[in-house]
């Protein structure tokens, strides 16, 4: 008897990610949506740039590779063009949060059905570590050596309580990857997220508080406590906005 096997969703290819990431724990859990949906043959993933820029290898459906941050305007674009497949971003908080934050913000304020992705690590993963949007205060970067302060860098942007703002915006949740408990929870959140996008209620984002241990200094084990102790915190979890709940 079977008991566990490969989501048909991912591919066999080996990822590039360092020991210990988060991003994929995050690519089983959407790659298995899409599975459990009945939708790969159908679904149009968007990469963004940054540690995920290679996920188009990665998952088992149709993929296309974004400009730095413009993930949610090509995104607009395929759904504009192919209304009835199931198409979403997949970015991390520097790409989305930073340079895509416009077209991020634009996508939702037009009600466009399309699902978000965001893997919350507060850093900059793939360029080394400088410091992101998300980068909490008194965090070390490369590029705040003495740690994040409100009066240089201003405070850390909370992406979920910022899009719950958005009128059409149908559905947002935070979720973290810290432990089994909140790993289910974070399944269930992109499903339902999916599940939206297909009744076609509008724009839906999860952000999922992810850990970086390489750029974090941390051992994976150490990575995940931190994130516990420091990000959850900061970035409380729950659902932000859910329309079927407000209505």
């Amino acid at each position: 008897m079977i008991k566990y096997e490969r989501s048909k969703g991912l591919t066999d290819v080996k990822t590039h990610y360092c020991p210990g990431c988060t991003h994929g724990i995050l690519h089983k859990l959407v790659a298995e949506v899409l599975e459990e949906l009945n939708v790969l043959d159908h679904t149009v993933g968007i990469a963004s740039v940054g540690c995920s820029v290679f996920s188009y290898e990665y998952f088992n459906c149709d993929f296309q590779q974004a400009p730095h941050g413009r993930a949610c305007a090509l995104a607009t674009g395929v759904k504009r063009v192919l209304p009835d497949n199931v198409v979403f971003t997949y970015q991390g908080d520097g790409d989305l949060a930073s340079i895509g934050i416009a077209e991020t913000i634009h996508a939702a304020n037009r009600g466009e059905n399309i699902t978000v992705i965001l893997a919350n690590n507060a850093t900059y993963g793939m360029t080394g570590g400088q410091m992101a949007p998300t980068t909490l205060l008194g965090q070390k970067a490369t590029t705040a050596q003495d740690g994040r302060n409100t009066i240089q860098h201003g405070n850390p942007m909370h992406i979920s309580e910022l899009f719950a703002t958005i009128d059409r915006a149908a559905y947002v949740e935070r979720v973290a990857l810290t432990d089994i408990g909140n790993i289910r929870k974070a399944k269930k959140a992109i499903k339902k997220a999916f599940m939206y996008q297909i009744e076609k209620k509008g724009f839906t984002l999860i952000e999922v508080v992810s850990t970086c241990p390489v750029n974090w200094g941390m051992k994976p084990r150490e990575a995940m406590d931190w994130a516990k102790e420091h990000m959850i915190p900061v970035y409380p979890l729950g659902v932000y906005k859910d329309i079927e709940q407000n209505d």
